[in-house]
């Protein structure tokens, strides 16, 4: 654990199975002076650095988790460079930071995060995690998308309040473009990536932080990325039968 306190910001690095050198550590500081302007202006502002080795896929997962006054913005990325992976990780958190701010300036909002009425990820129904660790382990995509099922909802919800930070993809969405699209990217994400879930983050909270990822992947993606999506949608629908389909 290595904490930089002092300023707007307060850096708290904390690495698990790895071990980087005081100058790497060094040189991402430096590249955290601009997310530290971004807060100056918030009364709390702790950064959470999670930087994780991971000999299964032989690569680094890094999580940021930026505690504020109002809430907790995470970012989640992995690379076989650390720096490459924190890089991604910290452009991620800056943008969802600007529109962050951008809500907190809108008075509706603002009201919701200070009576704590913002509605995140959450499942209507308690989850059985220990199915969803079984499917991932057993590569058993449908039956992962069978038990995270009461994610589905909330995840679309939260999708589609995500779109409006981008407007041009939002534009695209009933053309080539389908909101299931970035759901169904979610839940891939999150059953290639659940070995790297941090376990001090909830579920919910987990698949938020992937979905600002999926709506750039979906966006940017080929046909190729896109037909991925329709078979996966539609292996699972041939699953539960005719009626679903």
């Amino acid at each position: 654990m290595i904490t930089t306190p002092g300023g707007p910001l307060n850096v708290q690095f904390d690495l698990h199975h790895c071990d980087l050198p005081e100058q790497q550590l060094d040189a991402l500081r430096v590249d955290l002076d601009a997310l530290t302007r971004q807060v100056e202006r918030f009364p709390i502002a702790d950064l959470h650095v999670l930087i994780e080795f991971n000999n299964r896929n032989n690569d680094y997962s890094v999580k940021l988790s930026l505690i504020l006054s109002g809430g907790t913005l995470v970012a989640n990325d992995h690379d076989p460079v650390v720096s490459a992976a924190f890089h991604r990780c910290l452009a991620s958190l800056e943008e969802n930071l600007r529109a962050y701010k951008d809500q907190l300036g809108r008075v509706p909002e603002r009201q919701k995060v200070e009576k704590g009425t913002r509605q995140d990820v959450q499942a209507a129904v308690r989850v059985d995690e220990i199915a969803i660790q079984s499917a991932v382990e057993l590569g058993g995509y449908s039956d992962f998308r069978v038990a995270t099922f009461p994610f589905e909802g909330p995840v679309r919800l939260r999708v589609g309040r995500w779109l409006q930070r981008y407007p041009e993809v939002e534009a695209r969405i009933g053309t080539d473009l389908q909101i299931d699209d970035i759901v169904e990217e979610v839940f891939l994400t999150a059953f290639d990536s659940y070995g790297n879930r941090p376990p001090d983050i909830g579920l919910g909270e987990w698949l938020e932080g992937l979905i600002d990822q999926a709506v750039k992947a979906v966006a940017n993606g080929d046909e190729a990325e896109l037909e991925n999506l329709n078979m996966a949608r539609t292996a699972r629908a041939a699953e539960k039968g005719p009626e679903a389909v």
